[in-house]
Formats: structure tokens, sequence, C-alpha cells
């Protein structure tokens, strides 16, 4: 490129940059919890294979987050920056290592054998040689022959088989296959009845079974693409312009100040959340983390090929490396900026997503607050104030299903999290092919000829570690109860009142929503507004679905964090993951559900809360072939943590420019 073009390239790019609300700096960001870059992936796999003469596969690379302490040390000195250090999960010689990195010292500090039950996330390119191998093992080729199937029509995918009480398991998959054949959309035509299990250390064939024949359902009426209108590609409708600062990973916008980074198992990870309040004039800590721990999917099919189909896509197969590039103007709107994400495959190299999440203001139409008063003799006083917010989002495809996770920011101090959930449902292929005909239990619904979709549940359990103006928080539940009122007293019979207590042990803060009659907050018990109320934030919950699976059902031991829909914990650095640091053939004794039973005080202490949304999901003919989205959201809402409504700042808190807001997208 010649350097004349160059420049006037760089001159636009300031230009548009500028438009937007968002502007350059030459200023390098060296945060703490920085996502890891494609040079120290890099360095990581060199120095974990050169530690291990070569002979590793990798199956988790994450940033060994510094003790909060650290963090915040550093925050008052940016001069006492925490060592970077990296987790890395491998397996040698059959074994998981635990493999500190200190890319400081570029060297391994720690290297440890895993004893616990259990192995760490499966790794892309294990997944598809296990399904290779079945294509080309003649017991399968001589089953699909035997159905009329044509070989190259098929698609196969590796599934993970849970755990069923076996002492000692190994680590293994079962692979399932899919027809295309006339269709792009393969999970509506299963192969059903065939059962390849596949050792992965081994990487051999360890079971075969072909139990049953079952009619693949028909491609007609299965494709979902070419529905899209034909100018939504040229859409150029005017936008809103934003007015956010972003540097790649500390993000601005309305009064809030956050830190945005990716982890190959959560995904998209919000840190350091604080919100400025014009009153006080300071930036208030709200959240120092949040992120999605575990999703658990169990299916309801009793069957051979389906009982052990209870998934746990993030510890299994990774948030993150299931993330997928946005497409502009249809997954994120036109004034969207996007943000690439890297991770580490399995021989240890940088692999990156593209557009893996956006950034975009949000001008829905809502309305903020308002109100029309008529009671003044002789006026009308009508103010109406529009709701505008900033979304940071991801989407996850984690097989058939797609995740649409949305961090929603508002100037009222609102965070609010939303899950989208669609995709492809998981059927069963059938011989009925009508209602009528069945006479037994499926587990599910006939959704077309051959088709069953399979009842199953969701489960998305998100740690919240929140630290409202502080790290020493308590967590209140108040409960709703109805008093009934003497004669004497008023002409009223009843009334509620709300009685409040503080959880004093994790025991006291398992909690099960869904009465309406219990409200969780935290608090911060040395912190007050002005007339006395301790400063806090309440949860206020969307779906409250819970567990329906008997307690000694093995796969609701390992996902018993379903139980409750709220749980505390004090904070510990290693607690990240609900269902364990190795997911895969748990045993469920490495769990948020374990980790409670030491009953430890949370009372006025650094806590971390967990809440879990869930979805039963009964599938009806309308989510085929391809599912509307269902979506649904909870909120950390602001109770008593200003001393008013906090939009009133309008100067001070809706554009407020900070001094050191010159940041750039990178």
């Amino acid at each position: 490129m010649v350097p004349s073009l160059k420049y006037v390239i760089f001159f636009f790019i300031i230009l548009f940059q500028s438009q937007i609300g968002i502007s350059f700096s030459s200023q390098d960001s060296h945060h703490p919890l920085n996502s890891l870059t494609p040079l120290e992936l890099s360095e990581v796999g060199s120095i974990v294979k050169s530690h291990c003469n070569g002979n590793v596969s990798f199956h988790y690379v994450g940033l060994d987050e510094p003790n909060k302490s650290h963090i915040l040390r550093w925050i008052s000195n940016p001069h006492s920056a925490p060592p970077r250090r990296v987790l890395v999960l491998a397996r040698i010689h059959g074994a998981t290592h635990e493999i500190i990195v200190d890319l400081s010292r570029s060297s391994v500090v720690s290297d440890r054998l895993y004893q616990g039950n259990g192995y760490p996330l499966l790794n892309i390119e294990e997944q598809v040689a296990a399904s290779s191998l079945a294509t080309s093992y003649p017991p399968f080729v001589a089953s699909i022959e035997k159905r009329g199937l044509k070989m190259e029509e098929l698609v196969c995918m590796s599934f993970s088989v849970g755990w069923f009480g076996e002492e000692k398991s190994r680590r293994m998959v079962r692979v399932m296959c899919y027809y295309l054949d006339g269709t792009v959309n393969m999970y509506m035509r299963p192969v059903e009845g065939i059962t390849v299990a596949v050792d992965l250390d081994r990487m051999e064939i360890i079971g075969f079974r072909d139990r049953v024949v079952v009619p693949v359902p028909k491609a007609q009426g299965t494709d979902y693409t070419g529905s899209t209108p034909s100018d939504a590609d040229d859409e150029d409708k005017d936008a809103p312009l934003c007015h956010f600062t972003f540097d790649g990973h500390v993000l601005r916008w309305g009064g809030w100040e956050m830190h945005v980074s990716f982890d190959m198992r959560a995904g998209l990870v919000i840190s350091m959340a604080s919100i400025y309040d014009g009153e006080r004039d300071e930036q208030r800590i709200v959240m120092y983390r949040g992120f999605l721990s575990e999703l658990f999917i169990p299916y309801m099919d009793l069957t051979e090929e389906w009982y052990y189909r209870t998934f746990f896509d993030s510890g299994e197969l990774g948030f993150g490396v299931s993330a997928v590039p946005l497409v502009p103007l249809k997954d994120c709107p036109k004034n969207a900026v996007f943000v690439d994400a890297y991770f580490t495959s399995g021989d240890g190299m940088p692999a990156r997503t593209s557009n893996a999440f956006c950034i975009f203001e949000k001008h829905a139409g809502d309305v903020m607050w308002r109100h029309t008063e008529f009671g003044i003799l002789g006026k009308t006083i009508t103010e109406v104030r529009p709701e505008s917010s900033l979304v940071v989002r991801m989407v996850s495809a984690v097989g058939n299903y797609d995740y649409i996770v949305d961090w929603e920011f508002k100037q009222t101090g609102i965070i609010r999290v939303t899950v989208g959930m669609t995709g492809l449902l998981e059927v069963k292929g059938s011989v009925y092919t009508h209602k009528d005909q069945m006479h037994e239990e499926v587990y599910g619904t006939i959704l077309a000829e051959n088709t069953i979709g399979v009842n199953h549940d969701h489960f998305l359990i998100f740690n919240l570690d929140l630290d409202v103006d502080g790290e020493e928080n308590s967590l209140i539940k108040t409960d709703l109860k109805t008093s009934r009122v003497s004669r004497d007293v008023s002409l009223r019979r009843s009334y509620w009142r709300a009685e409040s207590e503080a959880a004093k042990t994790e025991s006291d803060a398992r909690i099960r929503l869904g009465s309406g009659a219990t409200m969780v907050s935290v608090v911060n018990p040395s912190k007050k507004t002005k007339i006395g109320n301790n400063v806090g934030y309440k949860l206020v919950p969307g779906s409250v679905a819970g567990a329906l699976l008997s307690d000694d059902d093995y796969a609701q031991i390992r996902g018993a964090f379903t139980k409750y829909n709220v749980w505390v914990t004090p904070y510990n650095k290693t607690e990240k993951w609900a269902g364990g640091l190795c997911t895969d053939r748990s045993h469920g004794d490495d769990s948020l559900a374990t980790w409670t039973k030491r009953d430890r005080e949370i009372e006025n202490k650094d806590i971390v809360l967990w809440y879990t949304l869930g979805f039963h999901h009964v599938p009806c003919q309308e989510d085929f072939p391809i599912m509307p989205t269902l979506t649904e959201s909870f909120e950390l809402r602001p109770s008593n943590f200003f001393e008013h409504n906090p939009t009133l700042y309008k100067q001070e808190m809706g554009m407020k420019i900070h001094a050191d807001s010159n940041f750039s997208v990178q």
C-alpha cells in the first residue's frame, strides 16, 4: 500500500470512529484480566509442548486469574501488576494435567496430575477423529447400506456419554449420525438405532450395536435456508449514533464502566462493572465479575440411544469455543462494533473466531420512565424519558442449539441478562406418522412424520460476583407474609408485610423461587443511604424453573446446582465452574452443590451469587424445522443503591465524558 493511500484510509477510519463516539488512543492496555492474545496463546502452547516433549493434547487454556486482592491492589497502584499466568488442562499419556504457565517468566511453574473424577473439555480435533472412525468401520457401513442410505450423505457427530454410577469410567464418546440428501437440516433426519462407542485416548471403537431399524424422517419441509427477504442484506437504515468508548477490553457508556473479556469455556466475561453516581461524584462498583458458568441439558428419553444425553455444554464442549461469527445487520444492528476472540485448539495453536461478540447502543422504543399529571388545576404536565441501553452480545452454537446471550446495561443502574434460545431441535426418528398411532411412551411430541421432538431441559447457571459498593456484602432474603387485622385496628381484614433476614451460612442461601413470596438482594451492611437504608442490588428473576429429576438420578447428581435457583458462596477464585473443573464424565463431587456442603459463613463477607435460569422444553410443531427464539432474562436492579432515581443526574450521568476516556477499538 502506498503511504499516501494508507494515510487517507486511516483518516476515514478516524472520522468513522468519531461519528459513532469511539476514539483512538496510542496507549497500550495492560489490564490483568485482559483476554489472552494470539501471541500469548502461541507462547503458552510452545512452552507446554517443550515441557512435555511434544506429546500433549490441549483441552483448556485460560487466564489463571489473580486473586481479587491482587487486582484491587493493582487498581490503586498500577505498577504492582500481578504475574500474568495461564491455566492449561492437558492430556499427557492418558492422564489429565493442571499446568500453570507464568508468561512473565516464560516457564511452567506448576504441573500436577488431576486427581478428581471426570475429564476436561473435549477438543474439536478428537471429536472429528472419533466421528471419522465410525464412518470407516465396516459393521457401521453395513448398517447404513442395510437402511438403503448413502454414506456420502451422512454427517456424524460425537456425543458425551455422562456418568451412570461407574466407579471408574474411560474417556469416551458415542457417535450419532444424521442424513442430508435433499436438505441442510441434518438434525431433522437422525439415523436411529445405531450405537458406536469410541475410546478417545486410544482413538478406537470399543462398542458397536445396531439395535433397531427406524425410518429416517423425510427431507421435505425441513429446509430453513432462503427464507430471508431478498433486500435484507442490503438494509441500510439510519442507526442511532453510539456514545461509548472501548479499547478492546475496557468499555464505558452512560456512566457505566466495565472490563470485557473472552474465555474458551465461559465465553463472554464481564468484570469490574461500576456506575457513576452523580450525587456522590464517584464511580461505584457493582459487580466484580459475571459470566455463564454452566449449561445443563438433560433429555428425557430412556431408550438405549438416548438415555445418556445429559449434556453440560460449557464443561464438556466449551461455550466460548462454540461462539460463532456474528452477522452484521442481522445478529447485530448497524451501529454495532465487533470484536474477535481467540482460543487454543487441540494441538496448542491459537484459533480465531471473528466477530465473536458485538457491542451496540440499543434504542428499542421503550420508555425509561414517564408520568402525565392532570391533578393540578389548569395544568397538564407530561414528562417522558426514552430508554437507551448498551448491549454486549455473543452467540454460541452448541451443536443444534444457538444461544444468544446479552449483557445489557441501563442508565437506571440495571444490569439485564437475556438468553435467547433458537436453532434446531434434537429430534428422534420414529415409526409413527400420526399421533393416533402412538400407544406407548415416546418421551416427546410428534412434530412431523417419523419425527419426535424429545422433552428436555435447559439450565443456565450464572456466576455473579457482586461487590455492591465494596467487597463485604450480605444476602438478604425477604418474605412477603400475610397478616390478619383485628377489628379495632382497621376496617381491613388483612395486609402483607415484608420480613427480611440475612443469610448467615451457605445453607441459608439455597433458595427455590417461584412462590412470589421470596425476594433476594445483596447489600453492603457497612454502607447506608442518607436516610439509613443499606445500599444494595436485588435479583429480579425471570424463569424460575427448577429440576424435576429425582436427587438420586445420576444426571441430577452431576447437575445438582439446578435444585435451587439461588446459591451463595464465599469468594474463592478456584470455584468458577458449577459443574466442576473437569465436567466430562464427572461424578458430581466437585460442584457448586458439593462446595456448599461446607456451610461456610457468608454474612458480611466477599460473596458470589449464583443464579440458575431454567427452561422446561416440551417441543411443539412451531419449533419445526427451526425454532423461533425463546427468550428469558433476569435483572440485577439497584435497591437503595442511589439516593433517588439516578437518571435525574442527566448532565453528570447521561453522557459523562471521563478525562481518561481516549480509547480505541482494537
